[in-house]
């Protein structure tokens, strides 16, 4: 087998169509380029998106959950223990919010080898005070340096520096939605009033904006310190503690394991999430099936386009085949041709994919709700290159097997009879 000769013959094949051949390419091409635009750009939505949530949620949250008691007095009555109780209106156990032990749980699960990093957190619902309006608001006790560290709280903070929260005395960062309600501008003092009865004044250092509006209006900020000053608490108080993970994975896991060594109550991201993890899934799932139809339907172009040219290049198959050329080597002629067209047409196709995605990723996506957003999210996944490249071999393989495999099997001797 002269694989030169076989090249060289496939080549002159090509070249001799080489509307039909251009046309295959540019299906192939386009095909490619629409693929990984797709991809591109629905990931780059769903990294956006889950960016909203996902950074903002810990990897496993440790808190107290007020809930009744499973033991209730009647069931361990020695006089009713053999029988069914059935018990209605049960009310919530002697229970608070506060963690218990909470320094040495914080302590334990910082040297925890599996976390990057944890922080405390406190909540607070309180009223805030707009004349003889009364809003209702929470405020989010937080250590700023390690929500920044961990939850990139600084990307959120659309006006102001975070870090003020925590160097100025009795200082808060209201939700952007908030602010608008109240009319507070940085600088302006708003009055808080706690659950408790008690009346603060507050700073206003900064705006924050998660991009989910109904949250902008509710939440706030402030120190740990500052909030625990609010309600009254020692410096040892909080309602949770946010753990942040090497590996997102693991979550599950952790918060199992967390729950039954510090006997509290654990969530992981995945259960916190779930719906929303759903959606973004079926999102992934229907621009991969797009794509892929994309490069079936390519696949579908060239194998027309090579069956025309079998029964145009009939004569030139039986001369071939007269000449001494075996139905294998025909047969890898024509495999050249479609593996060809799908090489070539793939190359071009990835680079108009990265052009295509480049002028998304540039053009100008300015909201209001999303502040740190400026141009339309792309993602650039090496892997969507790899499958786009490998996916129009194997397409164009299999769209030119079997026209190839026609052409092997010509007799030349009816061919040449018939003429």
């Amino acid at each position: 087998m002269n694989f030169k000769l076989i090249y060289s013959i496939a080549k002159s094949m090509l070249l001799a169509r080489w509307r039909q051949t251009l046309v295959a390419a540019v299906g192939v091409t386009f095909s490619i380029a629409m693929f990984i635009t797709l991809l591109g750009f629905m990931n780059g939505l769903n990294d956006m998106l889950d960016g909203l949530i996902l950074n903002r949620t810990p990897h496993v949250r440790l808190y107290n959950e007020i809930k009744p008691s499973e033991n209730q007095p009647v069931n361990v009555a020695g006089q009713y223990k053999n029988s069914y109780n059935f018990i209605s209106s049960v009310k919530a156990g002697i229970t608070r919010q506060e963690i218990y032990n909470s320094g040495p749980i914080l302590q334990a699960v910082k040297a925890d080898e599996r976390v990057l990093g944890a922080t405390p957190k406190l909540l607070a619902q309180v009223f805030f005070n707009e004349g003889t309006i009364e809003i209702t608001g929470v405020i989010n006790g937080i250590d700023v340096e390690e929500e920044s560290r961990l939850f990139n709280f600084q990307d959120y903070v659309t006006a102001g520096n975070p870090i003020d929260a925590k160097n100025v005395a009795n200082s808060i960062i209201l939700g952007k939605g908030l602010a608008d309600i109240l009319v507070a501008d940085i600088g302006d003092v708003v009055q808080v009033t706690t659950a408790q009865g008690e009346r603060f004044s507050l700073k206003v250092v900064g705006y924050f904006q998660s991009g989910i509006q109904e949250i902008d209006k509710v939440q706030s900020y402030a120190s740990i310190a500052t909030t625990q000053k609010l309600l009254g608490k020692p410096a040892n108080y909080m309602t949770d503690i946010q753990v942040k993970l090497h590996d997102l994975e693991q979550a599950p896991a952790v918060a199992r394991e967390y729950a039954q060594l510090f006997n509290i109550d654990a969530e992981d991201i995945q259960t916190a999430n779930a719906q929303f993890e759903t959606g973004s899934n079926v999102r992934s799932l229907i621009s991969y099936a797009v794509g892929v139809t994309l490069l079936i339907v390519a696949g579908f172009g060239i194998f027309n386009i090579l069956n025309m040219m079998i029964y145009e290049k009939m004569d030139s198959i039986a001369i071939l085949k007269a000449t001494g050329f075996s139905g294998r080597d025909v047969n890898l002629v024509f495999l050249l041709i479609a593996m060809s067209i799908g090489f070539f047409g793939g190359i071009v196709g990835l680079v108009f994919g990265f052009v295509f995605s480049a002028i998304i990723d540039s053009i100008p996506f300015v909201t209001a709700a999303l502040p740190t957003i400026t141009t339309y999210p792309v993602n650039y996944d090496v892997v969507y290159y790899v499958i786009g490249g490998v996916f129009s071999l194997i397409t164009t393989y299999f769209a030119g097997f079997f026209p190839a495999r026609k052409a092997s099997r010509v007799d030349p001797v009816e061919i040449i009879r018939g003429k």
